[in-house]
């Protein structure tokens, strides 16, 4: 049913653009509703329905939202513009961990907002030093390098190791490699789609960087192949488990086994921690869960709480300062009003203690989804807040399906890998809430009577 709804909004854009736009804004978006499947369309007011409408009118179709239409949001919550509440259960694909509109978060952006919110990197300002202090202590390492989102620290992370390479390691000009995992999603810029194996993100945006190899996820042993076999590698850029591949949890020993493989072949370990850190996992980081420091670690996402784009690179200088002055740089990366709003989010994911509540939660949940009585589910998998309860299509229902009729039961989920639903709420959930939206998932699954 998502590529019937995409679709429907393909076919949509392009019957306004071929005279609807002269309707009225109500019969324009009366017309866009009922192309949808009628599950989506009786569900959808007036008011919904045109602010949809307006999006496929007047902006880019590379998303197929869920049929909703937010306003407002407070912890676990999410309203829509009818005044309906919802539990979050996708926390902006781990980007809200410390739930919608913290106040202390907030506080710290307004504040900042009205005294200096961007120099550039140009000057110097009174708030990135204090921050680089903090984040570069927190996580115990030399040096910080602040970007603005989770793949623009990827990107960092590979120019980092390739230039290692080169200074450090001794790899001849050109001929640093960097190893990725099967099933690995960092973003959408054309080096993050060049490492992908998902033909949706790299199908027809070729040709693609050079200098990258995949080998299979949660096998040691081809990481070890081809690290015996090309001195040229650099790296390994790998996410403790995958997200959007379906919350994929790898053996336990595999990252710590893969670290002692690249130090043995002087080789670097790119932890890509934007979705599974900052407590996601039941750890301050997923790494944490083997003890092991990456050489290069990537945050994002919740490193702001929502309030802002903010990501981080953090290595130590025998790494970090092999990049010089004006090598690399970004014009909003350690703006001030980031800088602020970071050191916030991280301490209310101290202070709160949210990395205990997520292990603790995310055992409860799994335990409720797997003893849901319903041949729909066909594996729950994950650790702390990060779950995937897996759909067994084959019985005519898909994921799609189950996540629409959990939006009509007031919770907000979205299928990733086509058969896999993530269920990752705002870490701030209380007990109580979680039995709550456990039940909604039991009576949702349940009421197709599979």
């Amino acid at each position: 049913m998502l590529a019937q709804y995409a679709s429907t909004l393909v076919a949509g854009s392009r019957a306004l653009c071929q005279g609807a736009v002269a309707l009225s804004t109500q019969a324009a978006a009366r017309r866009f509703a009922s192309s949808l499947p009628a599950v989506e369309e009786s569900y959808l007011s007036d008011r919904q329905q045109k602010y949809i409408e307006r999006e496929d009118r007047f902006g880019a179709h590379n998303y197929a939202p869920i049929p909703v239409v937010l306003e407002r949001g407070e912890g676990v919550f999410l309203w829509d513009v009818e005044g309906k509440r919802y539990y979050d259960f996708l926390s902006a694909y781990s980007a809200v961990n410390q739930g919608h509109c913290h106040p202390k978060i907030v506080a710290a952006l307004t504040d900042q907002a009205k005294k200096l919110t961007l120099t550039s990197r140009a000057f110097f300002n009174d708030v990135l030093g204090e921050y680089e202090e903090y984040i570069t202590r927190l996580f115990g390492y030399d040096k910080v390098l602040p970007m603005n989102t989770g793949v623009e620290g990827g990107e960092t992370a590979i120019k980092l190791a390739r230039r290692w390479g080169y200074d450090v390691k001794g790899v001849p000009s050109n001929c640093a490699k960097v190893l990725f995992a099967r099933g690995n999603f960092w973003g959408r810029t054309m080096s993050a789609i060049s490492s992908s194996t998902d033909p949706s993100s790299y199908g027809g945006f070729g040709p693609f960087m050079p200098g990258f190899e995949v080998i299979p996820y949660n096998d040691l042993a081809a990481l070890q192949a081809k690290l015996e076999a090309d001195p040229h590698i650099v790296a390994f850029m790998v996410e403790p488990i995958q997200g959007e591949a379906g919350v994929v949890v790898p053996d336990p020993g595999y990252l710590s086994g893969a670290h002692r493989l690249l130090k043995k072949h002087n080789a670097l370990l790119i932890a890509d921690e934007v979705q599974t850190g900052l407590c996601r996992t039941g750890r301050m980081l997923a790494c944490d869960w083997e003890g092991v420091r990456p050489d290069i670690l990537v945050l994002g996402k919740a490193l702001s709480g929502g309030a802002y784009p903010v990501a981080a690179t953090l290595a130590d200088d025998a790494i970090m300062l092999t990049i010089q002055r004006g090598q690399h740089g970004s014009t909003y990366g350690g703006n001030p009003l980031a800088a602020r709003v970071a050191m916030a989010a991280l301490q209310v994911l101290q202070d709160e203690r949210l990395a205990e509540n997520s292990e603790a939660l995310g055992q409860v949940l799994r335990q409720r989804l797997a003893a849901i009585p319903s041949k729909l589910v066909k594996t729950v998998r994950g650790k702390g807040l990060l779950d995937a309860l897996v759909i067994d299509e084959t019985h005519g229902v898909s994921a799609y399906d189950v996540c629409l009729r959990l939006r009509d039961n007031g919770l907000l989920a979205k299928p990733t890998q086509k058969n896999v639903i993530r269920f990752a709420p705002p870490l701030v959930m209380t007990r109580q809430q979680l039995d709550e939206c456990a039940d909604i998932v039991q009576h949702t699954v349940t009421s197709f009577g599979v």
